[in-house]
């Protein structure tokens, strides 16, 4: 059996969010901010905002300054009644996500609930072992260390043997200093030295030198 886990972010790393979904949600959170702390619209936004900068996510300002309750917040702004139109099937993923030799593992900031929602619409689900949520974290989303924690105690691996694949430079960073091999999902050019490879999209995988080392590793095995 396969020692490698393959660990995809979610958004903007498996499927396109910025289109439709993300948006959508900002909206979402702003006006649950606006009616729970009684803030003026531009006020929220920029909290928001605040938060998503500071922490990696803007539940988690909310819960340490606040005391927001995690999972009222969590079901009043991802409800998108209207989330099949808003996913963009990817042509080939699952293909590729098949020929993928090792465990496969979604580590997402977004509720499990979501998640699942998504995977089921790239018609992907069952291609993860495992679906690892904000929920599942307890409430440390990435790129806190502690959450990365909980995956790798949840998962029983050794962060040696993980792959991270991530839009997210400050997720890559907490992977890296943990001892993962981290791939950056991006059209950015620039590569931090924390970053042993850049993808513009998760369809590239198969040509990157992390692949080919382990895919044909564990073929071997």
């Amino acid at each position: 059996m396969s020692r490698k886990v393959w660990i995809f972010d979610l958004d903007n790393t498996l499927h396109d969010a910025d289109a439709a979904i993300f948006p959508h949600l900002h909206i979402e959170m702003t006006r649950y901010i606006m009616r729970e702390l009684k803030l003026e619209e531009q006020a929220a936004c920029l909290l928001r905002q605040h938060y998503w900068h500071t922490y990696g996510a803007t539940l988690k300002g909310l819960m340490r300054h606040h005391r927001v309750p995690p999972h009222h917040f969590l079901h009043q702004t991802h409800r998108l009644d209207d989330l099949p139109r808003m996913v963009k099937s990817v042509k080939r993923l699952r293909h590729t996500l098949q020929q993928i030799s090792g465990r496969k593992v979604v580590f997402t900031n977004a509720p499990m609930s979501y998640a699942k929602r998504v995977l089921e619409l790239l018609t992907v689900e069952d291609v993860f072992d495992q679906v690892f949520s904000v929920e599942s974290s307890g409430f440390h989303p990435k790129p806190a260390m502690r959450g990365f924690q909980h995956l790798l105690q949840t998962l029983g691996v050794q962060a040696g043997n993980c792959i991270l694949l991530e839009n997210s430079l400050p997720a890559l960073m907490t992977a890296k200093r943990l001892g993962m091999k981290t791939i950056h999902v991006s059209s950015r050019l620039r590569r931090p030295a924390y970053v042993d490879a850049r993808i513009s999209n998760v369809l590239k995988l198969p040509h990157t030198w992390l692949y080919k080392t382990y895919n044909r590793r564990e073929t071997r095995e």
